[in-house]
């Protein structure tokens, strides 16, 4: 069994602390289980279960630090991995960073973390939940590939200070292509939820399929600058690029967007457009996440933009030190407030512009101003007085979500969405864009 439980993996974790002889040792202790199934072409291609456990023992001589891992749990493996971890700490250079390991902290347990319906997803429901899709798609005469895949896992520390931090989860993604028979026409769609009651297969299927049916015989437009509505997930994919710059120490080395020149950040500034509203909470109902950090850091809810003004930056506890305030975790997770407004509000209340259902391949193109391109792909769409009137050819975009959030028309509801590379979920809305940047056509559908 891969997922222990609090008690199981405190257990565990002693006998690894006491075999220590290192002036500091940290354990850290991590396993999932995980199923998937895989289809293209209206067929299962693949399936297949997964279970991983997993011990990394940190031991510390001064500002000497080495790790060892092990996949045995034995006695006599747990001290074997205490040792090898010792060994090489001894021959390690000094750690000019190194901070002093935490004491024990008041972190909290967050049980909306883990669904039982989730961690008890079987094969036999996965398919079922496939078939659906495959269903969807066969009666809008399109083919389908996706993937559906399912994870429990638990993390858990100790250290030689008395700090004990656990937590498990459950999480479920799928994905979906549908394309017709002559690859005239694209849609996609993705969702993702850590309570499987909640994903709807047949449903996310059909806006697919909608899209799919929806874009064939794109029409060319000249690019240049538009009012765009981007869905949660194109939205979702071009802005979780950004979120790292919610670093202290990126932004006073010059590393990124949130630099000032002379070695200063732009903490307190208005960088944004002030319905820009984004925060990250653990405890929040609809994305649930870990609270405590890779150090053992207990993490709360804590505001990162407040009416486009930065109220926070992230601190590790190194700079934090450095720079003689708060150590601050970075995002736990990423929440944007939205309103009431449907997507049909946002492109009822268009004159002129394009609906962009997702983007595909974006990459960074400047770390100081965030200007990243990439395509929009699976279903871009042309908006005149309130309606879509045809497909578009796809386009190349350049632009900075740091521009795009200064240029916020309108805001729609609230979404939990999933990156499209990275498969984090965030919780987003639709969002209108003034004068976003488009370069170039592409013939790709």
């Amino acid at each position: 069994m891969a997922i222990l439980t609090k008690e199981e993996a405190k257990a565990l974790l002693a006998k690894v602390m006491a075999f220590s002889k290192a002036e500091e040792c940290e354990a850290r202790l991590s396993g999932s289980e995980q199923g998937n199934i895989r289809y293209a072409l209206n067929a299962v291609s693949t399936a297949g279960d997964v279970s991983t456990l997993s011990l990394f023992v940190s031991s510390t001589y001064g500002k000497k630090t080495a790790s060892a891992s092990i996949n045995e749990f034995d006695d006599a493996s747990l001290e074997k991995v205490v040792r090898r971890a010792e060994e090489l700490a001894r021959l390690a250079p000094d750690n000019p960073e190194r901070m002093p390991a935490l004491g024990p902290q008041d972190i909290k347990d967050n049980p909306a973390q883990f669904i039982n319906s989730t961690a008890a997803l079987t094969p036999e429901k996965r398919a079922e939940m496939v078939g659906q899709s495959i269903k969807a798609a066969k009666e809008a005469k399109l083919e389908a590939a996706g993937f559906l895949v399912n994870t429990s896992g638990f993390s858990a520390m100790m250290n030689s200070k008395g700090l004990y931090a656990y937590d498990k989860s459950t999480n479920v993604n799928f994905s979906v292509t549908t394309r017709n028979a002559d690859g005239t026409g694209s849609g996609y769609a993705a969702k993702g939820f850590n309570d499987v009651n909640k994903m709807d297969t047949l449903a996310a299927t059909k806006v697919a399929a909608s899209k799919a049916n929806g874009s064939v015989g794109a029409k060319a437009i000249e690019p240049g600058k538009y009012t765009v509505i981007l869905e949660p997930l194109a939205a979702a994919y071009i802005m979780e690029n950004m979120f790292g710059g919610f670093d202290a120490r990126s932004a006073d080395e010059g590393r990124n967007y949130m630099s000032k020149p002379g070695g200063a950040n732009r903490l307190g500034e208005q960088l944004f457009d002030e319905k820009v509203n984004i925060y990250s909470d653990p405890f929040h109902p609809d994305l649930p996440g870990s609270t405590w950090t890779g150090e053992g850091q207990p993490v709360n809810k804590m505001h990162w933009v407040e009416k486009g003004v930065v109220k926070n930056l992230g601190y590790s506890r190194y700079w934090a030190q450095r720079k003689n305030v708060a150590a601050v975790p970075g995002p736990s997770n990423i929440i944007m407030d939205g309103t009431n407004a449907s997507l049909e509000d946002l492109i009822k209340g268009t004159e002129k512009g394009i609906l962009v259902s997702r983007f595909w391949y974006i990459r960074l193109v400047d770390a100081q101003s965030m200007l990243l391109t990439g395509l929009t792909r699976d279903g871009t769409y042309y908006i005149e007085n309130g309606q879509i009137k045809y497909p578009i050819k796809n386009m190349r975009f350049n632009e900075s979500p740091v521009i795009m959030l200064n240029n916020v028309d309108a805001l729609g509801r609230q979404e939990r969405t999933i990156g499209t590379e990275s498969g984090r979920s965030l919780l987003i809305p639709a969002m209108r864009i003034r004068d976003f940047t488009f370069t170039s056509l592409s013939d790709a559908v």
